[in-house]
């Protein structure tokens, strides 16, 4: 049976379906979730701005649109976020900093999306930051696309129904068919890059870290400023960060 609508307090069901949206879409724009949820636009910019507001929801990269924030992404629970996981984790991402003089940060799959669950930062000079809670599509990511080469081709496209992937810079990845041949490259070599494709200037490299069932993996990534990431440094990271996963199994 379904709910008694005498009982249900309409803006709350208007923003629970809203995020529900998001199980489904990337992202939405105002004029497109008004027409999914069939309310008015000025309804759908209230429900989003609250959303927004509190963590559920987030401005989309092009400033278009909005995607699903921190909050909602975590009530996943993806692996990594438990105490016991971390604990774990801490001996390798020590390990990662120290090996690969560079940041190092755990992650984690969300549906099209990759969210950071810890991470270390590097002692270099110029060095990229540490983000846990911050989220990023997984298809301009090396984490994202270690994780996505873990899945079946048919799982990817139910990832990504639609050809043409969002740029997040000028060298991300653009279309579902090349991400499906450079996910077959990732599953050869067992790393994957990314070449300035989530933030300009910024190369990383990932491996898999831990977790057999597909809501429990994780990747480890490295990352660096371009000047001291090129394509012979990452296969070197990459080593590295295979160094310290192995701890992993002693812990």
């Amino acid at each position: 049976m379904g709910p008694d609508r005498g009982y249900t307090i309409e803006s709350l069901d208007t923003g629970l379906r809203l995020m529900q949206l998001f199980l489904t879409h990337d992202t939405l724009t105002v004029s497109e979730a008004a027409e999914l949820l069939s309310v008015g636009r000025s309804t759908a910019h209230r429900v989003l701005s609250t959303l927004e507001g509190r963590g559920f929801a987030t401005r989309d990269f092009s400033g278009r649109g909005y995607s699903a924030g921190p909050e909602l992404v975590r009530l996943g629970r993806p692996a990594g976020f438990g105490p016991a996981v971390r604990e774990r984790l801490t001996v390798v991402l020590d390990d990662a900093v120290l090996r690969t003089g560079e940041t190092v940060q755990s992650i984690a799959l969300i549906g099209d999306r990759i969210i950071v669950t810890d991470g270390r930062e590097s002692s270099q000079p110029v060095r990229v930051m540490p983000e846990p809670g911050s989220t990023h599509p997984a298809h301009a990511t090396s984490g994202g696309k270690l994780l996505l080469s873990r899945m079946t081709p048919e799982q990817v496209c139910s990832l990504y129904p639609g050809e043409e992937l969002y740029a997040a810079t000028p060298s991300t990845v653009v279309s579902r068919s090349a991400l499906l041949d450079e996910l077959q490259e990732v599953r050869s070599l067992g790393y994957a890059l990314s070449r300035g494709e989530s933030v300009r200037g910024m190369n990383t490299v990932a491996v898999a870290l831990a977790g057999s069932s597909r809501r429990a993996r994780l990747a480890l990534m490295a990352s660096a400023p371009a000047d001291r990431g090129d394509d012979t440094a990452l296969v070197r990271l990459a080593g590295e960060l295979r160094l310290s996963v192995a701890l992993s199994a002693t812990v």
